[in-house]
């Protein structure tokens, strides 16, 4: 890690600064397999499943009877994990459903607002390194949560054309509707546009590498929503003198290992703490199977000694991470200052790895600063707000000079009329 003690201002924002991502390198090959998929449907999903999965697909759909395999072979430990985690993601999520009030502005007005889930929305599973079952349950657990009728599924095949099996009992505990084996741009536009195998959805979610990326942000220019923009995984530890060392390393580590890309920052008060922490780093990465992956992401990571733990806090803020994590003595006090942050973990044995799997909390977060403007997925994500207004001739009476006058202010005469003709 580049450690800096005491860091200028001049260092700092070169600390808080990502790394620029440059999505527009990627357009024109996105772009053309987009189109692709617009135009040729199933077809082209074929073909960039055998390009770029290297497999033959006879139907895209995963069927029943390979969902009970899928349930054969996974071990009953990792479905007690599921389940469990399953169950604690579905209590924090239902706990953020509201109770909307009907509220009379003035007289003769009412007003109330009412959430309507999003009818159809499609969730993308990366394959690569590792199966992400886990964000199969973070997306589908509130999607079913908020009422979404139907919850269509993407993940890239292996070269047998299998998905995970731990994949299809997540989706299955979770609810999903239907899983497609497509993987990667492709996946992304046919969800968007649709094909005779995958039905079009209003809203994707979930993480990918850079090219899918880049197709989320396409399609969300051409009427499809997206949950959030998004850059490498990151997470910012905050600890003091009074921290565990070995339980810091261990979540620098367990972050570092996402990929090379991975942002990793640690602040502290206490050089000794600083030294501690290297040491530890280097003992418990040698036992990585990773470390070569972590090892790249701490090459481009940053620690930092500052003076206090507000000062700690101001730089965090300032850094806006995905995972924020506090190991200090102070953290209640500490959390109340926390601003800008995706997920926050408090005290000694709040591990990230806890809100990554089974806490509750969903580990779909905001990363490359967007914390500052976006949150993580929740219930909310999944339903729209629509609003309702009941007036009666009490409430055009009430606010119809005043919808007249601002309407005629505004040079818009046939606005002013819609009232004035109530009123005569």
């Amino acid at each position: 890690m580049n450690i800096y003690r005491y860091p200028t201002e001049e260092e700092t924002k070169s600390i808080v600064t990502r790394p620029a991502v440059d999505l527009d390198a990627l357009q024109k090959t996105v772009g053309d397999v987009l189109a692709d998929v617009k135009v040729r449907g199933d077809a082209a999903v074929r073909d960039y499943e055998e390009r770029f999965d290297h497999v033959h697909l006879a139907s895209l759909a995963v069927s029943e009877a390979e969902f009970d395999e899928a349930e054969t072979l996974v071990a009953a430990e990792l479905k007690d994990a599921i389940a469990l985690a399953h169950r604690n993601i579905s209590t924090f999520h239902a706990s953020q459903r509201q109770e909307h009030q009907r509220i009379e502005t003035c007289p003769g007005v009412t007003c109330w607002q009412k959430d309507v889930a999003i009818e159809r929305v499609g969730l993308y599973i990366p394959g690569g390194t590792a199966p992400l079952f886990s964000t199969v349950l973070m997306l589908a657990t509130p999607a079913r949560q908020a009422g979404c009728h139907d919850i269509i599924l993407c993940t890239p095949p292996n070269g047998e054309g299998k998905v995970h099996p731990a994949i299809l009992v997540a989706a299955r505990t979770a609810g999903v509707s239907r899983i497609y084996k497509i993987g990667g741009v492709q996946a992304i536009g046919a969800m968007a546009y649709g094909t005779a195998s995958v039905p079009q959805v209003y809203k994707i979610f979930g993480p990918g590498n850079r090219f899918v990326m880049a197709a989320k942000q396409a399609v969300s220019q051409q009427g499809v929503a997206i949950d959030m923009p998004a850059g490498p995984s990151e997470v910012c530890v905050i600890a003091d003198d009074a921290a565990n060392a070995v339980f810091v390393a261990a979540d620098l580590l367990s972050q570092a290992e996402h990929g090379p890309d991975s942002q990793v920052l640690f602040i502290t008060t206490s050089d000794t703490m600083l030294e501690k922490v290297e040491e530890e780093i280097d003992r418990q990465l040698k036992a990585l199977p990773r470390r070569d992956v972590a090892s790249k992401a701490l090459d481009n990571s940053h620690a930092l000694l500052v003076n206090t733990t507000d000062e700690a806090i101001d730089l965090a803020n300032r850094y806006a991470p995905e995972h924020l994590i506090l190991q200090t003595a102070d953290y209640e006090r500490l959390a109340e200052r926390v601003v800008n942050a995706g997920s926050v973990f408090l005290g000694p044995y709040a591990c990230e790895s806890a809100g990554d799997y089974a806490s509750g909390t969903n580990h779909t977060l905001p990363t490359h600063g967007y914390a500052t403007a976006y949150n993580g997925v929740n219930r909310d994500a999944f339903v729209r707000k629509i609003t309702f207004q009941y007036l009666t001739r009490e409430g055009i009476n009430t606010i119809g000079p005043a919808v007249e006058r601002m309407a005629e202010a505004e040079e818009l005469q046939a606005h002013r009329n819609a009232m004035k003709v109530r009123r005569q």
